[in-house]
């Protein structure tokens, strides 16, 4: 094991489950944790989990029985993992507005200008900009104001052992949670706190920046060199860990994320265009011959693009055309509604920033 993941694993112990309030006033607020049901230690399921888990990554047996036996299923949460049904229309400014508001605006604000400073020594050091930093953080709890109250352990137990059969992916998302349960409890066992506390979503992701076990074991860092690694209560270590994350999957320094994009409907060949999805596939020639053309900045473009399609209800979808970095983003979270959010949370913030 490397020593910086090693590091990285000790310290994830830190990470309190007393979340931080608004970053503006330094205030923390209580949480109540919701409370599961059934406890795990009565699944035979469970417990061979369990057994296998302390088997191959060499941990007290007793003690992963114990500590998943004390999950407790979440009746609810099953469900909130299931896809709309088929046949809901997606809807780009809809969505949009959930994120994109005066209250994220005027936060995101505050969390940058009390943090420039970070902010630029992740940008120097991992190439990506404070303002998707700061989006990323935005839309994902209100710089700290929403980062769940569910038991990380209730909410990974309940997806690796309940998840809906109903999903068109159960048998994937299920390897997924389980993954992500293993993590956390190699993780725990390293540490002398109690896996009972940490609090995060109903999908087990904590923190500001809302990293799911594995992601803190890969990419958390200690960015103010206080020895532990804190993402609930520390934005220095926030911040750099984010863009440790994005530099991982692969962020280029310097490279935008989208352009704006029309088409030449005369030899506009859209199934094409679509076929790839979000992920960059034409090069420049490639994309301006199958009817895509860009502005005269974007030209020539020396890396990949896809054409990104954001529906819009019963209007006409928009559309841009999204470059590998792009791409990175919705490694966070696989949506390209997502990732435009975040791109436009990170500008809406920026540009009150020079007012």
């Amino acid at each position: 094991m490397a020593p910086a993941l090693l590091a990285a694993l000790l310290a994830f112990g830190a990470l309190s489950a007393t979340p931080a309030s608004a970053q503006a006033s330094g205030e923390r607020r209580a949480v109540t944790a919701v409370r599961g049901t059934i406890p795990y230690a009565t699944r035979d399921d469970a417990m061979r989990f369990a057994d296998d888990v302390a088997a191959r990554r060499n941990l007290d047996r007793n003690w992963v029985r114990a500590t998943i036996g004390a999950a407790r299923l979440l009746p609810n949460v099953p469900r909130l993992m299931l896809p709309a049904p088929v046949g809901t229309a997606k809807n780009w400014r809809v969505y949009r507005s959930r994120f994109i508001d005066p209250v994220r605006i005027a936060a995101g604000a505050r969390f940058w200008r009390d943090n420039a400073a970070t902010l630029a020594r992740a940008e120097a050091e991992y190439g990506v900009p404070p303002e998707i930093v700061v989006g990323i953080i935005g839309v994902e709890t209100i710089y700290g104001r929403n980062m769940g109250n569910f038991r990380v352990i209730d909410a990974l137990a309940t997806l690796s052992f309940d998840f809906p059969q109903a999903h068109p992916r159960a048998a994937e998302r299920v390897a997924f949670f389980r993954g992500e349960l293993e993590s956390f409890l190699s993780t725990e066992s390293r540490t002398a706190e109690d896996p009972m506390v940490p609090l995060g979503s109903y999908a087990g992701a904590m923190g500001m920046p809302q990293f799911m076990p594995s992601s803190m074991a890969k990419y958390a860092v200690d960015f103010d060199g206080d020895g532990r690694i804190d993402l609930v209560n520390n934005p220095a270590d926030v911040i750099g860990s984010v863009a440790s994350y994005f530099k991982g999957f692969g962020w280029q320094r310097g490279m935008p994320s989208t352009f704006p994009v029309r088409f030449d409907t005369t030899r506009l060949q859209m199934p094409i265009l679509m076929a790839p999805d979000i992920k960059p596939t034409f090069s420049t020639d490639s994309f301006m011959a199958a009817g895509a053309v860009l502005e005269p900045e974007a030209q020539p473009f020396p890396g990949l693009l896809a054409l990104i399609e954001l529906q819009n209800g019963a209007e006409s979808p928009s559309y841009v055309a999204g470059t590998q970095n792009f791409y990175v983003i919705t490694r966070y979270n696989w949506s390209s509604y997502y990732a435009m959010s975040v791109l436009d949370l990170g500008n809406e913030v920026k540009a009150a920033m020079a007012q």
